[in-house]
């Protein structure tokens, strides 16, 4: 496959940005997400999973902004993380109106629900920070298109984990993606629960 069957304004961003084909993993990864389906994807560093993420992000979001309730929400390890994820979006997203905003411990709940309520595409939260939000009803999930975890070992902390899975049983529909480096106990869980039937890709080199 090659780049060419995504939206204009994505396949601006890419030629910009100097991507000129998929790699290896991304050739696997992007024709599944595009299909609609689930997937559970493990890659080692380096094979293009962020890039899938934001990728297949812009994509399904068509590169626009919609009303104000978010249609992609991201959970990443923590604030660092949320704060890298956002800036790698905000080169794609250059010359789209696409609206990220990213939720982590600080600052306060009510200020972030404030910002979230005032019209976001694009959220990048911490579990915590996601379930408190869920908790105080700070996120509007009637137009939620896609529900990803980015580099999930941090799952193997329980509390995140306990964070993580209590989250989907607010979520009536959406396709859930979940990318990692190694396979472990915590990932073969989700299986049993919101990642049941989903596609499972172990990439190498």
């Amino acid at each position: 496959m090659s780049f060419k069957k995504l939206n204009p304004p994505l396949l601006e961003a890419l030629d910009r940005l100097g991507y000129e084909e998929p790699l290896p993993f991304q050739k696997i990864a992007i024709p599944k997400i595009k299909s609609g389906k689930n997937l559970l994807a493990i890659a080692p560093h380096g094979s293009g999973k962020t890039t899938t993420v934001i990728i297949n992000t812009i994509q399904t979001l068509n590169s626009e902004a919609f009303e104000d309730a978010p249609r992609a929400l991201i959970v990443v390890k923590d604030k660092e993380a949320a704060l890298e994820l956002e800036e790698e979006f905000r080169k794609f997203i250059r010359h789209m109106d696409l609206r990220i905003f990213s939720a982590y411990d600080k600052p306060d709940l009510d200020v972030q629900k404030g910002e979230i309520y005032e019209g976001v595409d694009i959220v990048i939260a911490t579990p915590q920070k996601l379930f408190k939000l869920f908790k105080a009803t700070g996120i509007n999930v009637s137009q939620l298109k896609l529900f990803i975890v980015e580099d999930a070992e941090f799952l193997l902390n329980i509390k995140d984990y306990n964070n993580l899975v209590k989250i989907p049983e607010h979520i009536s529909k959406c396709q859930y993606l979940v990318f990692a480096q190694e396979f472990n106990s915590k990932l073969e869980r989700l299986q049993e629960n919101f990642m049941a039937h989903s596609e499972f890709v172990d990439f190498k080199d």
